[in-house]
């Protein structure tokens, strides 16, 4: 068994990695055309233009890993099925569910390799490319960050109005609050500096509100040369205020998560794309599995490439689907979790009975 093992794990990773170059190379082909129009502008050169397309492969095969995966097992299959090796593999004894394990754990392989790359090389890869073509064109690297943000952060509110560099901050206020409805002082400065940890605004004008017994507000104000108030963000949470939540690493998500329901605000686009991710490896499997069955159901059928081809388009037309859910969650205030899972859990089940059926015929 392990020899068979070895095999179709062997033709599976050679039709992988085909589909994935001819993928990457497609993509790569596509882009290239698109920044042949900036080439010659500034600095911006060929090499630069490659070196700009080189960053980014990372990202789209992470982004695209599920297709790729898929159409690499099913295309593996095929070819196992076509040149009538399965029929061989069948006849020694083999069920199709054995056949169907060794399938899901090269898929599972795969799609930790994916995950790997989408979380630990993409973002760092992807971002030094935009830099690096930005600086190229001679454009203002920090023109993306020039946005402001409002932070809830315990009792606190900050609202920045300009972000220059995710640590530089200018025309800051500082609002605090003794409960939800009474607010206690409001602290306004021209630039501040986030270290990480502490929130230090300079040249600061504070504003005490204070409330006498006879029911009337008083104001004093107060002028610093420096303020500091310690927060419970850090440099990362800043970072990703300027991206989106589908840019951001899985771990990120999850802090971004956290500390958005700690302080009561919404966090739904962070939810579901969270949620999304942590079941996309049961839904590509869903897919290899539900596709599989069109393999071994037509075993000896002349119209066996069809067949995949149907296979592959339904289980892509589920994927659509769960996104579409996804989507549907947040305009109905769904439970984002289940209408994340229970699709997939649906689909996975409904795919292992019909490759279950095939095993007994």
């Amino acid at each position: 068994m392990k020899i068979l093992d070895r095999y179709i794990v062997k033709t599976m990773t050679s039709y992988t990695l085909g589909v994935m170059l001819i993928w990457v190379g497609i993509y790569s082909f596509f882009r290239f055309l698109d920044e042949v129009n900036d080439i010659g502008r500034a600095d911006y050169t060929i090499i630069e233009a490659i070196t700009y397309i080189s960053l980014k492969l990372p990202n789209i095969i992470s982004e695209h890993s599920s297709v790729v995966i898929l159409l690499g097992a099913l295309l593996a299959l095929g070819h196992l099925a076509t040149t009538s090796q399965l029929i061989i593999i069948r006849g020694s004894g083999v069920s199709i569910m054995s056949i169907a394990k060794i399938v899901i754990k090269t898929t599972l392989a795969f799609i930790m390799l994916a995950i790997l790359i989408g979380e630990l090389l993409a973002p760092n890869t992807t971002e030094y490319a935009e830099k690096s073509r930005a600086k190229a064109l001679g454009h203002n690297i920090q023109a993306k960050s020039q946005q402001g943000f409002w932070v809830k952060d315990g009792a606190d509110i900050i609202h920045v109005n300009k972000n220059f560099d995710g640590r530089l901050f200018g025309d800051v206020t500082l609002v605090k609050l003794k409960n939800s409805n009474t607010l206690k002082s409001i602290t306004r400065a021209d630039n501040a500096v986030f270290d990480g940890k502490n929130l230090k605004l300079e040249q600061t004008e504070e504003y005490q509100i204070q409330k006498n017994p006879e029911s009337f507000y008083s104001f004093s104000l107060d002028r610093f040369n420096q303020y500091q108030t310690a927060v419970s963000f850090d440099q990362e949470f800043i970072d990703s205020l300027r991206k989106e939540p589908s840019e951001l690493s899985t771990w990120n998500l999850a802090k971004q998560i956290i500390f958005l329901s700690d302080n009561n605000l919404a966090a739904d686009n962070y939810e579901v794309e969270f949620y999304k991710r942590l079941v996309k490896p049961f839904t590509l499997v869903a897919m290899v599995l539900f596709s599989m069955s069109f393999i071994f159901g037509s075993l000896r059928d002349a119209s066996l490439g069809q067949k995949i081809f149907l296979g592959v388009m339904l289980s892509l037309f589920f994927e659509l689907f769960s996104r579409m859910s996804a989507v549907l969650s947040l305009r109905f205030d769904y439970n984002h979790f289940l209408v994340a899972s229970i699709p997939t859990l649906v689909f996975l089940i409904f795919a292992l009975i019909l490759l279950k059926r095939k095993s007994v015929q």
